[in-house]
Parts: structure tokens; C-alpha cells; sequence
């Protein structure tokens, strides 16, 4: 009888790796003989989940997580932990190494992986927290973005030969009161997406009894009253606190609370506690000074925009070239936590007529085209690639097109330099020529789809974003092509019929 593998498989963002880590371990366990099942803990929440049957028939258990899974229910089989990348760069390898070195999840002094059972030292990065965060924010960027878009659509009111007198609502009409209030909900929407943003960063450093202080203490320091001052701490004073709050309450969690007040620990007396302190923290402490700071960067950057012409298209380039450095690593989220932070901060402060859309723009029309360009270099090269390039190839294009970078992850890791180099061009192309244009993505999916699904402000309806998005996918294919004869490596012959 073949042995059983369960496995689960998650990521920071829930998007890619997940997906990618769930199909090479499927793969790879059916091809070694093994009968397998993953469960995959995305965006949408776990699907495929493991039965409690299914667990205690299993003979490994194999965890490829970016993010912290509860291993409580695998007591008593043998665990092994690891990350998502290594499922997704060689299962085979991965699986054998499991069976090897799986310890039996419960046995007292045990080690999984990395992870001494009975302590809390993952290795999750500050990215991933972050990452974290803007999953479960996401939506409400989306959401309440293309409320306010539409109904300042219905604010621009014109005399009769059509020309724009002034930006209100006319609420005398019903559409206008309609309007009106959908204008209110997004800028709710906002108000509440930076608290919603740091409550889950919290929650990805120290679980749920740190949410309601992160949430309360990001919208205080974004609460100008509060503060007494001009304007609030934005998206990095939220970062500043969700950090505080989770390692604060993960080191009130760890005191020796009398048994009878336990039940109540994490529920009342955790939160009270960290709310205090946080409330604290932010009136007397860093309020102040990082409510100036943030005010003084997106002024400068603003004035960058506004007083030098070539300032958004370098800042857009710098963007693009980030996404495409890394694919989904540290660099490319920092580009799109920077990107989504200026955006949602200076929507915030500013309205919708004074947000910078540049940054968070160019790295939404960057992110596609690592993915796309090796697609498109398999076609326009074809002898240069072999059958299975082109097969990993139209997995590329499959989420690429729905703007997923990380499709192109296993080209980087086979040629990365030559790789990375057309990608970081390409990019960099996307990212500059779509700030030129002064586009402005307010949400959607950043791929040449995303001019349909969505809405994007763009010169040209519909075109100036493929136009721009194609660019950088032309020039990433056209460099992969180009610089495949400097590998050591002869093309692929294909012979003739």
C-alpha cells in the first residue's frame, strides 16, 4: 500500500506561492508513487481542508507555510515545516527530505523543521507581517476606492455649454443625495482600512488578542485631534504601532497569569493592557513627531510631482524596477507597500483630487511583466526554448494575466541573472511610461486585463494602459530573446518535418 502525505501550504499574501507550493507538491508526491492531499490557506480563506480522517491516516505530514499555521490538530504524526519556496523549487527532493527528518508533532523536546515545538521563534520577516496586513486591507482599498471614484464622477457639475463650474453634490436631485452618500462610505472606507491594516499586523505577530489594540491605536495615531496637529501618521505610523502592540502583547502573553484569571487573559485583561499602553505611546511618545515627518514626505513628494516634470516618471521606473526585481520577495513588496501606503495616506489627507497615484500606479502596471515577457519571449524566440519552457511558459502567462509576478519565478531560478536583468528593464519601462501619462490606478488587477477589470484614469480609455503594460512586456521578451544566445548554451534545435 502507498504511503499518505497531507500537506498544507500558505503564503504572506495568499495569492501566488500558495497556489504554486500546493500544485509542485501534488506533482511531485503522484510522481514518487504517494498518495497526497494539500490544503491551501489562501486569500480566500483554507480550501481543500485536511478531515481529521485524512490526518490520522496520513504517514507524513508536510506544512510549506510562509506564515505561521497552527499544528495542533497533527499531535502524534511526524510533522515536517518548511517554507513555500522549497516546495515550489524541488517537491521531489523536499518530500524525500521529509520523510527523513519528520519529527512526531507533540513528543516533548522535539524539533520541526526549524521550529522547536513549545516556542514561538518562527522566522517571519517584517515583510511578512506587513504583507499580512495588506491582505486582509486589500478589499477595503478596492472597495472603498471605486465608491469615491464613481460618485466623483457625478460631483463635477457643468453649466449648459458643458464646461466644469464646481465640484459638489448637487443633493437636491436624488442621484445627487446618492452620490452624496456613496462619496461618504469610501471616505469612510479609507478612514477605516489604515486601523483594519495594523489590527491583522498585529494579528500575524501575536494572534487575536492584539487586533483591537492595533486597530484602536492606529486610528489614534492617524486622528489629528487626538494628536493635536495638522494631520495624522498615516500608513507608517500604523506600521509603527502594529509592531508595538503585537510584541508587547506577545510578551504579556508569556507572563505566568494566575490560573483563575486565565479564562479572561486574553479577552480582557491582554487587550485593556495593551490599549492603555498603546493609548500612551501614541499621545505622549512618537504621535507627534511621526505625524510631522509623514506631513513634511508627502508634501515633498507632492511638490516633487507638481515643480519637476521628470519626478513621477523616475519615481514610476524606480517602482516598476523594483517589482520586477525579486518577484514576490522582499524588494518587490516594499515597492507595493510603499506604493499602496503613499496612495492611501494621501487619499486620506488630501481627497481624491490631491492623492499621488505615482508610485502605487507604476507598480501595479510593472507587476505583470515578468511573467508575461518570458511568455511572449517563447513565442517570438521559439527556437530558443524547449517544449518544457514553453509548458512552464503558459503557466506564466496564466498568472501574469491576472497579475501574479511570481509566475515567473522558475525562469529567474534557472537563468537568474539574465532573468532578472530583463525583468528589472521591462519593469522599469511599464512602471516610467504609465506615470508619464499620469494614469491613475484606483483598483483592479495590474496586468493588460486591468483596464477592463477595474478602473484606471488614463488619457487614452482603455488603451494608454495596455499601450504602457505592453511596453514593458515587449522590452522584457525582446531582452530574454536577445541575451539568450550569451548563455552557455545552445538554442533548441527543432527539426525539420
Amino acid at each position: 500500500m502507498s504511503k499518505k502525505i497531507v500537506a498544507v501550504t500558505a503564503c504572506a499574501a495568499g495569492i501566488a506561492h500558495t497556489y504554486m507550493a500546493a500544485e509542485s507538491i501534488e506533482k511531485a508526491a503522484k510522481k514518487m508513487g504517494y498518495e497526497v492531499k494539500v490544503e491551501t490557506n489562501g486569500a480566500i480563506g483554507a480550501e481543500n481542508v485536511l478531515t481529521p480522517e485524512e490526518i490520522e491516516n496520513a504517514d507524513l505530514v508536510l506544512v510549506a507555510s510562509d506564515i505561521k499555521i497552527d499544528p495542533i490538530r497533527f499531535t502524534g504524526k511526524p510533522l515536517y515545516v518548511t517554507k513555500s519556496i522549497p516546495a515550489i523549487e524541488d517537491s521531489e527532493a523536499l518530500i524525500r527530505k521529509a520523510f527523513a527528518e519528520a519529527e512526531v508533532f507533540g513528543k516533548k523536546g522535539s524539533k520541526v523543521g526549524n521550529i522547536q515545538i513549545g516556542n514561538d521563534k518562527d522566522k517571519v520577516t517584517f515583510l511578512t507581517h506587513v504583507m499580512s496586513g495588506i491582505s486582509y486591507m486589500v478589499p477595503m482599498v478596492i472597495a472603498a476606492g471605486l465608491l469615491l471614484t464613481i460618485a466623483n464622477l457625478y460631483a463635477f457639475q457643468r453649466d449648459d455649454l458643458g464646461r466644469i463650474v464646481k465640484w459638489g453634490f448637487d443633493n437636491t436631485t436624488q442621484m445627487g443625495f446618492l452620490m452624496e452618500k456613496l462619496f461618504y462610505v469610501g471616505q469612510m472606507g479609507f478612514k477605516l482600512m489604515i486601523p483594519l491594516f495594523a489590527g491583522f499586523v498585529a494579528n500575524s505577530i501575536a494572534d487575536k488578542p492584539a487586533i483591537a489594540p492595533a486597530m484602536i491605536g492606529a486610528y489614534l495615531v492617524n486622528d489629528p485631534e487626538f494628536l493635536g496637529t495638522e494631520a495624522g501618521g498615516g500608513f507608517i505610523g500604523a506600521i509603527i504601532v502594529a509592531f508595538i502592540v503585537g510584541y508587547m502583547v506577545k510578551g504579556l502573553k508569556k507572563i505566568k497569569w494566575p490560573k483563575i484569571v486565565m479564562p479572561i487573559v486574553p479577552i480582557m485583561i491582554i487587550p485593556f493592557i495593551a490599549t492603555a499602553v498603546i493609548s500612551l505611546i501614541v499621545l505622549y511618545i512618537i504621535g507627534n513627531p511621526i505625524s510631522v515627518g509623514m506631513d513634511a514626505m508627502y508634501n515633498g513628494l507632492t511638490n516633487l510631482n507638481n515643480n519637476y516634470a521628470g519626478a513621477p516618471i523616475i519615481i514610476g521606473a524606480i517602482c516598476g524596477a523594483m517589482i520586477g526585481f525579486d518577484l514576490g520577495g522582499p524588494i518587490n513588496k516594499t515597492a507595493l507597500v510603499f506604493g499602496t501606503a503613499i496612495f492611501t495616506d494621501t487619499m486620506t489627507k488630501y481627497g481624491i483630487e490631491g492623492a499621488n497615484f505615482v508610485p502605487g500606479t507604476a507598480t501595479q502596471a510593472a507587476i505583470s511583466v515578468a511573467p508575461l515577457g518570458v511568455w511572449l519571449a517563447t513565442i517570438l524566440f521559439k527556437n530558443k526554448f524547449s517544449k518544457d519552457e514553453k509548458i512552464a511558459a503558459s503557466a506564466a502567462f496564466g498568472m501574469g494575466i491576472v497579475g501574479v509576478t511570481e509566475g515567473a519565478i522558475p525562469f529567474v531560478a534557472a537563468h537568474p541573472v539574465r532573468m532578472i536583468f530583463s525583468n528589472v528593464v521591462g519593469s522599469a519601462v511599464a512602471g516610467g511610461l504609465i506615470s508619464a501619462t499620469g494614469s491613475k490606478f484606483y483598483g483592479g488587477i495590474g496586468s493588460p486585463l486591468g483596464t477592463f477589470i477595474g478602473y484606471i484614469e488614463q488619457p487614452i480609455p482603455f488603451v494608454t494602459w495596455i499601450l504602457c503594460v505592453c511596453a514593458g512586456i515587449l522590452t522584457t521578451a525582446l531582452l530574454i530573446g536577445f541575451t539568450r544566445g550569451i548563455e552557455f548554451k545552445k538554442p533548441v534545435k527543432v527539426k525539420a518535418k
